[in-house]
């Protein structure tokens, strides 16, 4: 926690200047949440979570929190700030006017819920219905962070009413099978629909004075729209990854590691008409390294590539899951210094090193990285 003499300074404006305060997450209480049509598209079609829902194994909670304890010692012995979430009673059932749900998720993946843009923390819209009281977790941090800078904005996006009608219905079967995915990807044909804005803030990514955002699952063009709008000083660019058959979350799949540099997933090429903004400023993309496991741990959402879920500290350093051997060799060799961070265990309770964090403050003023569009 930051101590009176370190009032907190609300500011970043990209993936990769030196990192001086964070929040990191938290496994206590988190739950595998019951079927909503959502997560029905989500979660893999040979998960061993379907069909689960409730209270997640006290052990791997236990085991989870501990990870990122050791975590939060080492970034404090790097001089960075840590704040943690207050977690709610995740296992209660919640409902609006319009739906109701058997339980909630969890706090472990801020990134998700908060996106610092400058002097601003937003609230995202989310697009579970599990995961629309989350942003509760962190409210005493924002109240906090307001109280000490004065220049400060905590905003949050309009509340979507999550409905029936924000998710396609051919998207609930359950067993559409990869290839179909594939086809209804590439078309852009998502389980979001256009009804109201809809996105997750792990979803975008900061590169300065534009702003880069996943179409996909968790976000939609409405969505990207009302970003536009709400940041007019920006530029909002919408992406695509075609080779992904569940497209949640931009940050397994396209990781900038300092300006410059971006890894890519080599299953989940940026189309090339979407490469061109980043050829014409002299910025390169690089296949990301294989992952060093063929199969996410037990009951994980996630896909094996959160190997390529990094946090990078500064445009030197980055911190890489420690038993991703081949991602932690390749940015070796691409001139990173490499910290290992043993994370693996906590993966299931909302993925890797990026999602179990949200900036509060890093170096550095808005840069605009892309002059030539």
């Amino acid at each position: 926690m930051a101590t009176p003499e370190q009032k907190t300074v609300v500011s970043s404006w990209n993936e990769w200047d030196r990192l001086r305060h964070v929040i990191v997450g938290r496994a206590d209480g988190s739950c595998i949440p019951p079927a909503e049509p959502a997560l029905d598209a989500k979660v893999p079609e040979d998960s061993d979570m379907r069909g689960l829902h409730g209270p997640r194994p006290a052990d791997t909670v236990a085991r989870a929190n501990e990870l990122l304890d050791r975590f939060c010692d080492q970034l404090h012995a790097r001089g960075i700030v840590v704040d943690r979430p207050t977690p709610i009673d995740f296992n209660q059932p919640v409902a609006t006017p319009d739906w109701e749900t058997g339980t909630m998720f969890g706090c472990m993946p801020p990134r998700d819920v908060l996106l610092t843009v400058g002097k601003e923390i937003l609230e995202a819209t989310m697009s579970y219905r599990c995961r629309w009281f989350e942003y509760l977790c962190y409210r005493p941090l924002l109240q906090r962070y307001y109280l000490e800078d004065p220049g400060m904005r905590h905003e949050a996006a309009p509340k979507p009413r999550l409905t029936d009608a924000d998710y396609r219905p051919d998207y609930l079967s359950g067993d559409i099978g990869i290839a179909r995915r594939l086809e209804w990807t590439a078309a852009r044909h998502f389980v979001t629909t256009e009804v109201e804005p809809l996105f997750d803030a792990a979803d975008v990514l900061r590169f300065g004075r534009d702003l880069v955002v996943q179409h996909g699952f968790t976000t939609n063009m409405k969505g990207i729209d009302w970003l536009q709008r709400h940041f007019p000083d920006h530029r909002v660019h919408a992406v695509n990854f075609p080779g992904d058959p569940y497209p949640i979350h931009i940050d397994a799949t396209f990781t900038p590691i300092r300006p410059g540099l971006i890894l890519n997933n080599p299953q989940r090429r940026l189309p090339e008409e979407q490469r061109r903004m980043f050829e014409r400023n002299d910025w390169e993309i690089v296949d990301a390294a294989q992952p060093a496991h063929n199969e996410p741990p037990p009951l994980c959402y996630s896909s094996v590539w959160l190997s390529m879920n990094v946090l990078v500290l500064d445009p030197k350093t980055v911190c890489v899951e420690k038993s991703e051997v081949y991602q932690a060799e390749q940015l070796d060799r691409l001139g990173m210094e490499v910290v290992e961070v043993e994370l693996r265990d906590a993966y299931a309770f909302g993925g890797g090193l990026h999602c179990c964090t949200a900036d509060v403050r890093r170096d550095g003023e808005r840069e605009d990285y892309f002059p030539v569009q």
